[in-house]
């Protein structure tokens, strides 16, 4: 039995100086489905969202709730509608209890003042019987974990019992991948409620794991509307996506010249991982896998200096190296294209100039003293070298989308002509169209005779741009796999422990 529509654009178009960011598109979103919204950067998502809140007018087209066409679109006649939005940033305050952000602008009032007792027991009422789980309300927000403050903030959007349709907008960028099910669990239970649920995201798997019909935009207009989605589906969604099939995302896998680069011996934090020993040469790419806890992540740190290695030496093209601090890596050559690029990677008020240059401020600089001209034409080479969108220096990074922040990243390191290049999780939050191009900028790397290490928790990542793969698990390599022959299903067998490593299966 179809469901009726719970709220629908229709021919909605939307311009900018220059820019069409929406052309005739359309999107209906049925009562009681989870409906995914997927698009590259660019295509039109997030004027979408703001559109649907009233923070865009549309030069052309209608936009219904509950099949009433809106004279006017504004925040809060949307919010008069039932309408509630779930954004990617938290927005929350440290040292507010549960229930003083879940009640924070629409407090309970009583005869007295407010109604502590009435609003601390509708908080933990909702948050069970609605999202499933037990958080106490008297609880501070920074001591809860992220997927936690997530479901905080779901039941601020919530707790009016008016909602009729919510608006996800990446709710799991933020969270670790064992937190994820948690939020997911609340979608559904929300799903099971009879709320319109609009869910937009990057990650493909979450896509096909928990939407009903899933709408794809390319280029501002609406490309395609998938119903019977399946884990299955993904193939079909990228190709509507980019026009291409999945495995034309990696580039093809050859024969490169290599010699002796970076080797590490015996490395071991004394906490998370030990008696660590792997090498990668100039001119390939060494995949680092493992699940969480597996201590993947803090050997990425360690090789870069964030953390003290207790044990363990390093080598770089045959020569002793000392790595105790991520400065003398970056002096060693040894760069860290990190996972959490906007706190980690940028400085996101600067310009894409002075964060490219950032790394080569002295190459830019006469008797101390920076020559921004000279600056300025080197990233604009960079920006060249690496299609960085806008082609512009003087833009702000914060405006750009994150496959060009992750760009800028690079730009960076490439300026220092550095020699080793480590990426971890290198296109976590970047659309599909933007990870093809980097996978091939670190392709490029390779090719150029760099050492490329990519550590991801992303296994047909990992599969489709590196040369060999080491698998972690409970600090300790297990063995490697060579990817010439690699399926994904073999790797995630590798990842688990569910098939034991020989690393002659995989041999070329």
């Amino acid at each position: 039995m179809s469901r009726q529509s719970a709220f629908s654009l229709e021919g909605v178009t939307k311009k900018f100086p220059g820019v069409r960011a929406l052309d005739k598109a359309s999107l209906d979103v049925r009562v009681g489905e989870v409906h995914g919204l997927i698009g590259e950067n660019g295509a039109g998502k997030s004027t979408v969202i703001k559109v649907l809140a009233g923070v865009y007018q549309p030069e052309e087209g209608l936009v219904k709730i509950g099949g009433k066409t809106l004279s006017q679109v504004t925040p809060d006649t949307v919010h008069a509608e039932g309408v509630r939005f779930i954004h990617q940033e938290l927005h929350l305050v440290p040292h507010f209890t549960v229930t003083e952000s879940v009640f924070l602008g629409q407090e309970l009032s009583g005869r007295l003042g407010l109604d502590t007792k009435a609003m601390r027991e509708d908080t933990e009422a909702f948050l069970h019987d609605v999202l499933g789980v037990d958080i106490p309300s008297n609880r501070l927000i920074r001591d809860l974990t992220t997927a936690e403050r997530k479901l905080v903030q779901i039941a601020r959007a919530l707790i009016d019992d008016a909602a009729k349709v919510v608006v996800f907008d990446e709710p799991t960028a933020p969270l670790a991948s064992d937190e994820i099910e948690t939020v997911m669990s609340a979608i559904r239970r929300l799903k099971e409620q009879d709320i319109a649920i609009l869910y937009v995201s990057h990650y493909l798997s979450e896509i096909t794991d928990i939407c009903d019909r899933v709408t794809v935009f390319r280029q501002g207009k609406t490309v395609g509307v998938f119903d019977n989605i399946t884990n299955q589906s993904g193939g079909d969604l990228v190709y509507a996506m980019v026009g291409r099939d999945i495995a034309d995302m990696f580039p093809a896998k050859v024969d490169r010249a290599t010699s002796p680069g970076l080797e590490v011996v015996g490395l071991g934090d004394g906490v998370s991982f030990e008696d660590i020993s792997l090498n990668v040469e100039k001119g390939e790419v060494l995949g680092i896998a493992g699940l969480i806890g597996s201590g993947r992540e803090e050997l990425i740190d360690t090789i870069y200096g964030l953390r003290k290695a207790q044990t363990g030496t390093f080598q770089l093209e045959g020569e002793p190296l000392t790595i105790k601090s991520a400065a003398q890596a970056v002096s060693a050559g040894i760069v860290l294209v990190p996972r959490d690029r906007r706190h980690d990677g940028l400085v996101l008020s600067m310009t894409v100039t002075e964060n490219a240059t950032l790394a080569t401020l002295n190459q830019n600089a006469s008797l101390g003293i920076e020559n921004r001209r000279v600056a300025r034409e080197r990233t604009e080479a960079q920006i060249m070298a690496l299609d960085i969108r806008p082609p512009n220096p003087d833009a702000v990074t914060r405006l750009l989308s994150g496959g060009n922040q992750q760009k800028v990243v690079l730009a960076r390191w490439m300026a220092k002509a550095a020699r080793v290049f480590i990426f971890d999780d290198p296109t976590v939050g970047v659309d599909v169209g933007a990870k093809s191009e980097i996978y091939q900028l670190i392709d490029d790397l390779a090719t150029g005779g760099a050492c490329v290490i990519v550590s991801s928790s992303d296994p047909v990542e990992l599969q489709g741009i590196c040369d060999r793969i080491a698998i972690m698990m409970r600090g300790k390599i297990i063995g490697e796999l060579q990817t010439r022959h690699l399926s994904v299903d073999e790797l995630v067998s590798a990842i688990t422990g569910a098939k034991e490593i020989e690393n002659s299966t995989y041999a070329d």
